[in-house]
């Protein structure tokens, strides 16, 4: 007997269509991005952009031709969304967890985390640490897919993780609310064991090649670098954020991370 041949099925967290995207919109599911047909102007899809917008998730146009190849039940009607593994957060309520710990703010932010692997192992290793939460960028960044959430071992069901529109703009407002911003740099002046860790502090991680943004790196008070003793002078994204994690943890935990 003729075995017969599966239809393909849709990766996690896919959903195409206009009625698949608008209930799911409406229904409250978690979007971390919308993509619709360039060019099309038509009510519905306009109505499906501006739910995505009010409930934070990123919208971007894509030819028919990227839609086609994304789809796999050919008939995406010109949009497809991917859920998110988890609901973002707002920044207030990492720092509210803060405060009713009892503990100096400790957050990690990714500045264009692109790789998913990567920003789950971050998340994972954030949570191991006690951070507070992990932020990201709504743009030019991984998001909450169900590849980081694997990714995290289930981190993103317990460690809150917001998304801003603009990093620098945000370690502008931490300063402002009292944490020191921490730049993990290769050049930075001061090694991770020189730096006092025991305050609130936001550490700052950049991309995996080109590691942090210039304007990020502008708002940080200190850029900071893991010594390194081999012949390979750099170090995996995920892997140096959990080094300089760590080191805080010794020192907080030293101090008694407290306020």
């Amino acid at each position: 007997m003729e075995e017969k041949r599966k239809a393909p099925s849709a990766p996690d967290g896919w959903i195409e269509g206009r009625n698949a995207v608008t209930e799911a919109l409406r229904a409250g599911a978690p979007v971390d991005k919308v993509w619709i047909l360039r060019g099309e102007d038509s009510a519905p899809l306009r109505r499906i952009a501006a739910l995505a917008r009010n409930a934070g998730a990123v919208v971007a146009d894509a030819d028919r031709r990227k839609l086609d190849s994304m789809s796999v039940t050919g008939a995406h009607q010109g949009v497809i969304a991917l859920a998110a593994a988890a609901k973002y957060v707002d920044v207030e309520d990492i720092l509210r967890i803060a405060s009713e710990r009892g503990e100096a703010p400790l957050v990690v932010v990714c500045d264009e985390i692109s790789d998913p692997h990567n920003l789950g192992a971050i998340i994972r290793t954030a949570e191991c640490a006690g951070a507070h939460g992990v932020i990201i960028p709504k743009r030019r960044s991984a998001g909450l897919t169900a590849v980081v959430a694997k990714a995290s071992a289930g981190a993103v069901s317990y460690l809150p993780v917001a998304r801003v529109a603009n990093i620098p703009a945000l370690l502008k407002d931490l300063k402002k609310r009292g944490l020191w911003i921490y730049g993990a740099d290769a050049s930075g002046a001061a090694s991770l064991y020189e730096t006092d860790w025991t305050g609130p502090a936001a550490l700052v991680i950049g991309s995996e090649g080109a590691g942090m943004t210039r304007l990020a790196a502008e708002q940080c008070d200190f850029l900071v670098k893991i010594p390194m003793k081999g012949n390979i002078n750099s170090l995996n994204a995920s892997t140096a954020c959990a080094v300089l994690l760590y080191e805080a943890v010794r020192q907080r935990g030293a101090a008694g991370h407290g306020t």
